[in-house]
């Protein structure tokens, strides 16, 4: 059998219990991490900490609120301390708001942000103590296709993802010497409940979606394991090297100007 790439790894993983998180959570638990799932969604988290328990992995549930700096230094220094120290992070947390920007008020804007953005800060402080006992360590932050490129309705969420790139490649510098590599996925249309109810705002959900997936070449949406993948490989020395950089995970949508998905692909007619 082949070892397991996260054998002997504790790992935290904000918006744990759901969308991309929970499946960050249950392959990194495979490939055998200890797993922290973040969460205020304490019934979620805890079904997924029990199920990957259940299945032979580690998992503890710890409920954080991520847009407040003592829970997130206390379910950090809990997850270091139950399991014996803390190598990655991976911040999947993500909120979003619809509306043109005029009609946003403070509160939205913040709340946004808070979610979005801070964690990552707080997070990257409060990591770093447990990091440097390590002689490798890795973050992995949750960009978007929209960390380059804008999109109709939702400044706030277009500003803060291109903001978690910004910070991304900045902590990649600031702590290299540290043995920390520091990475940024960029999603594009996942089916996450965030993507659910961003299309719920529309008039027509179904019609809506897809028509966004004529403008992406393979043709269909990405799942939250495709995202999960790509996290093991920046969360592990198979991606040795990289580090302050993005990897975009979107079928083809942000590597042309204009398409039009025609006809059924492969992809389509045979997922995997």
């Amino acid at each position: 059998m082949p070892n397991k790439r996260l054998e002997g790894r504790v790992a935290w993983v904000s918006g744990g219990a759901s969308g991309m998180g929970e499946a960050v959570a249950e392959l990194f638990a495979a490939e055998g991490a200890c797993v922290v799932v973040a969460d205020i969604q304490q019934e979620r988290g805890q079904l997924l900490a029990a199920r990957i328990s259940a299945n032979g992995g580690s998992a503890h549930f710890s409920y954080c609120d991520v847009t407040q700096d003592i829970q997130v230094r206390a379910s950090i220094d809990d997850a270091a301390s139950r399991f014996g120290g803390l190598e990655i992070l991976v911040n999947c947390a993500g909120v979003v708001h619809v509306g043109p920007l005029h009609e946003y008020t403070e509160t939205n804007w913040d709340a946004l942000m808070s979610v979005n953005l801070k964690p990552i800060f707080f997070s990257l402080k409060h990591a770093l103590p447990h990091f440097r006992l390590s002689r490798r360590s890795y973050i992995v932050n949750i960009g978007s296709v929209g960390s380059f490129v804008g999109q109709g309705l939702t400044p706030a969420y277009i500003a803060s993802k291109h903001a978690v790139l910004g910070l991304s490649r900045s902590i990649a510098l600031d702590y290299a010497a540290y043995g920390l590599r520091c990475n940024c996925i960029c999603p594009g249309i996942t089916d996450t409940p965030m993507l659910r109810y961003h299309l719920s705002t529309t008039a027509d959900p179904a019609a809506n979606l897809a028509a966004r997936l004529r403008r992406v070449p393979m043709g269909v949406a990405m799942y939250p394991r495709d995202i999960a993948r790509a996290a093991l490989f920046l969360s592990c020395e198979d991606s040795s090297g990289i580090t302050g950089t993005s990897l975009v995970v979107d079928g083809g949508y942000i590597a042309a100007a204009e398409w039009d998905t025609a006809a059924p692909t492969q992809f389509m007619k045979d997922p995997l």
